[in-house]
């Protein structure tokens, strides 16, 4: 893995992790596109990999599953994992200190945008 791709793995990590500690959400609307889009990660294989990076608190039974199937990368779940805290933590800080219509705000325009990459990208 070249140290490009590290780069973008720990900076994926970091945004996921703020934005989770920001208004909740991380894995699937973040990792999981920024995978396929930045990355060039096959669907399946980028929530195999953000489901591994998560096995421990949240997503056992899940990752077997991708596991058999052969959907996860070891090494960028883990390299995410790293800034994914860091991110989580500055995150949290940040939504204590903002208004709650904003961050609700800041979610629903998230998800909108992703919503609409995903319906007009391959």
């Amino acid at each position: 893995m070249d140290i490009n791709t590290v780069s973008i793995l720990l900076i994926i990590g970091l945004i996921a992790g703020f934005f989770s500690g920001l208004i909740g959400i991380g894995g699937g609307i973040i990792i999981v596109p920024a995978l396929v889009y930045i990355l060039s990660m096959d669907q399946k294989t980028a929530q195999g990999t953000t489901l591994f990076m998560f096995m421990f608190p949240i997503g056992l039974l899940a990752v077997l599953n991708y596991y058999k199937a052969g959907h996860i990368d070891y090494k960028s779940a883990a390299i995410m994992a790293t800034t994914f805290i860091i991110g989580a933590y500055f995150g949290g800080k940040s939504a204590i200190a903002i208004d709650t219509k904003l961050i609700k705000q800041i979610f629903g325009i998230f998800i909108i945008l992703i919503g609409i990459k995903m319906l007009w990208n391959k």
